[in-house]
């Protein structure tokens, strides 16, 4: 099943999230800068929204308001909006890494992480396949 978008108020929203724990809706408006803060209501119906999208839940009510928590990670999240990007592309890697290069966004660091992340796959489907003879 297509997990649904996310959109930039959606994420920022998550990244609160993220970095504090559970919220209610005046403290995720209140994590946002005072000059770009959305209004109350614009929070609460993205709020609403995600939860919809099954992305955050109610955790309790204190007093007259709900707290909620992200049911998803941040790496959950990159990893849907990297597959969305790979999609433009028909779900080729190479137009990405060949953009990454040629921008200098693409370090000799992230290479080698990427080779030992490479590596590491490698070892554990050799060790998957000796353990099913």
């Amino acid at each position: 099943m297509a997990q649904p978008r996310l959109t930039k108020l959606e994420l920022q929203i998550l990244e609160i999230f993220w970095t504090n724990g559970i919220c209610s809706i005046r403290e995720i408006q209140e994590g946002f800068p005072e000059k770009k803060r959305p209004a109350y209501t614009t929070i609460q119906t993205t709020v609403y929204r995600l939860e919809s999208k099954n992305v955050v839940r109610r955790v309790k009510k204190v007093g007259n308001f709900h707290v909620f928590a992200a049911t998803i990670s941040r790496g959950e999240a990159q990893g849907r909006l990297i597959d969305e990007l790979l999609g433009l592309f028909g779900g080729s890697t190479q137009p990405v890494v060949a953009h990454l290069v040629q921008s200098g966004r693409l370090t000799v660091e992230d290479v080698k992480d990427a080779a030992k992340m490479l590596e590491e796959m490698k070892d554990k489907e050799v060790s998957g396949d000796k353990e099913g003879l």
